[in-house]
């Protein structure tokens, strides 16, 4: 059985380049590509949510030249997919600062959203200008400000759910997988609420050479795990 919401930090595009002698962003580009396949991938083994780390809050401190470089990409990329992906059912979403998008990055994503809003299948949702961190502290401002306007209590925050209607995330199930690629070990800032029990998958192959059958395999290792929420084995059984 697939996990339902399947989270994936895509790295090293930029190493992947630089092995080959090409600049940084030609790894970018070709990550677009992996995007593709991976989404495709998702959606034919009937995968609720995929929530790909697109460029993180951290990212904006890249040279100048690179988060130009990445900004036309995604942009680009997504408005050449949507009719792929409103033929594939697929809806697409976004979590992140978005206010910090250039103003036509941001309108020209938000009618790509628009346009698959209709579709009932997988939802791709892109995390962009986006930290658990920022996530976090944005939550407790919204709940702050709906406290002091009596729209909410204090105690409603004594369950998860008094948060999780104020985070970017709220309405979708928590990762069951979170996928990395480069073979770093760390979560890298990405949906800290989210993924305390998500199961984590770490691969060496950097994004650009992720497979469908990569993506496959890190299904089927998520299947072949026990996953007991606290619990024992026994308890379970």
């Amino acid at each position: 059985m697939p996990p339902r919401h399947v989270a994936i930090i895509m790295d090293g595009n930029g190493r992947w380049a630089k092995s080959r002698g090409m600049d940084r962003s030609l790894g970018h580009a070709e990550g677009v590509k992996t995007v593709r396949r991976i989404t495709e991938t998702a959606s034919e083994l009937g995968i609720g949510y995929l929530t790909l780390y697109t460029f993180s809050t951290e990212n904006w401190n890249r040279p100048q030249a690179e988060v130009d470089a990445l900004m036309s990409l995604i942009v680009i990329a997504i408005e050449r997919e949507t009719p792929d992906l409103i033929k594939n059912n697929v809806r697409l979403q976004m979590i992140g600062d978005i206010t910090r998008l250039p103003d036509e990055a941001r309108q020209r994503l938000e009618s790509c959203i628009a346009k698959t809003a209709h579709c009932t299948g997988l939802t791709l949702v892109l995390a962009l200008s986006y930290s658990g961190r920022w996530e976090l502290r944005r939550a407790a401002r919204l709940f702050a400000e709906d406290v002091a306007a009596g729209r909410a209590s204090a105690s409603e925050m004594d369950s998860d759910a008094g948060l999780e209607r104020y985070l970017s995330t709220a309405g979708m199930p928590d990762p069951d997988l979170l996928i990395r690629t480069g073979g770093d070990h760390r979560v890298s800032n990405f949906l800290l609420w989210q993924i305390a029990y998500s199961e984590i998958y770490v691969t060496d192959t950097y994004w650009p050479d992720f497979s469908s059958e990569d993506f496959i395999k890190a299904i089927k290792n998520y299947n072949g795990r026990e996953r007991r929420f606290g619990l024992t084995s026994e308890q379970l059984k």
